[in-house]
């Protein structure tokens, strides 16, 4: 039961399954809310250009029937006064359809904003298999989408139907009226009709939005082990970070091993520990940890320095206090200079006697370290307590 309830699609998507359904050109969106600004823009647009458009029109009109009888028996005069018509009046609406065509562009954004997705324009001819089609038609979506529809043409029609109905008498009235004023009114009448059905839109558009944000949303929705495996893709398969990291730390030793050779000393413990240390007066400041290591590792760092002839010093207290406050590549702490220095001093010296011979320099025994700085007392002192 466990399983099966997280193979169950309960969950809210999450910000990166939003994502790639965008990238792949699924978003939330509203026929209805694209329907009402279309119409809206429209009827905004003819009542603002209300008089240019009867200006323009009632123009081509005079135009139109005033035909010169010798053009009647010549076909390519009309055809090209035909033309001419044509184009005028395409110039009369051409504004407004400009408007209607920028309006239907940014509709679409207010909903699901700007989105350019190839992946949406990539034929897909699993759309033509008639029984994936019968198979949406009957489905609960394309039962909701009926229902909608339904609505909506009920909806419509029965606004239509009470405005016209409550504008009867007046409609009946234009018959009486004089033709420039039974125009107007009639454009008034018309407008009212207009305005009332772009009301009922604006309803349909009101519940329509929401209820596509929220369809979207549920066909995302992502079941328990979706969201494990999508933490996963995002935070590494935990196998192959631990073999990344094992990569990473092999690298990182080989190359500590390689700066062994250009150590100047190697202080150890004398099997625990094992710290390489090198200075170069016009370089450093101080000097510093080129490699460190315990056990297996102190061992093979000790190897390399005895292959390489670099001076080997066990100093204990001294390997313990560097690896424990150093890391490679650090300084050697302040409160450890003395005891670094009278070590380097006698790698000088061990160096001029390998060289010009004379008495050998004997190793440093008992170096001062600060207490604070070594584990092995700072253990002892609160084993004491």
């Amino acid at each position: 039961m466990a399983e099966e309830s997280d193979l169950e699609r309960t969950e809210a998507p999450s910000q990166r399954r939003l994502e790639q359904a965008r990238e792949e050109g699924q978003v939330p969106r509203s026929r209805e809310l694209n329907t009402l600004m279309l119409l809206a823009a429209a009827g905004a647009g003819m009542w603002l250009s209300a008089e240019q458009l009867r200006g323009s029109f009632a123009t081509l009109l005079r135009s139109g029937l005033a035909i010169a009888p010798a053009d009647v028996g010549e076909p390519g005069a009309m055809l090209e006064r035909f033309r001419t018509l044509a184009l005028d009046a395409a110039a009369s609406v051409a504004p407004l359809l400009a408007v209607l065509f920028l309006v239907a562009l940014i509709s679409p954004l207010l909903l699901s904003g700007w989105l350019v997705s190839s992946k949406s324009l990539a034929p897909d001819f699993a759309r033509l298999n008639p029984v994936r089609g019968l198979a949406n038609i009957f489905s609960a979506t394309g039962l909701a989408e009926l229902t909608k529809a339904i609505a909506k043409v009920i909806l419509i029609f029965g606004v239509a139907v009470w405005v016209v109905y409550g504008q009867t008498e007046a409609t009946m009235g234009l018959a009486g009226e004089p033709l420039p004023r039974a125009i107007a009114h009639g454009a008034r009448i018309l407008g009212v009709c207009f305005l009332a059905v772009v009301s009922s839109l604006a309803v349909i558009a009101a519940l329509d939005v929401p209820f596509q944000i929220w369809r979207h949303r549920s066909k995302l929705k992502m079941s328990r082990e979706d969201l494990r495996r999508e933490a996963k893709e995002q935070e590494g398969d935990p196998q192959v970070k631990a073999a990344i990291r094992s990569q990473q730390r092999e690298m990182a030793r080989r190359r500590m091993m390689a700066a062994v050779p250009t150590a100047d000393v190697v202080l150890v413990n004398p099997t625990r520990y094992a710290v390489a240390l090198r200075y170069d007066d016009k370089a450093m400041r101080a000097p510093r940890v080129v490699a460190k290591g315990m056990h297996l590792v102190a061992g093979r760092i000790r190897e390399l320095a005895e292959e390489h002839r670099v001076p080997v010093l066990q100093a204990p207290p001294l390997a313990r206090a560097l690896y424990r406050h150093a890391e490679i590549g650090d300084e050697v702490p302040a409160a450890l200079y003395a005891a670094v220095a009278e070590v380097l001093a006698w790698v000088f010296q061990l160096r001029r006697h390998t060289s010009h011979g004379g008495v050998a320099p004997i190793a440093p025994q008992a170096i001062s370290v600060p207490a604070e700085l070594d584990p092995e007392h700072a253990v002892q002192a609160r084993g004491a307590r």
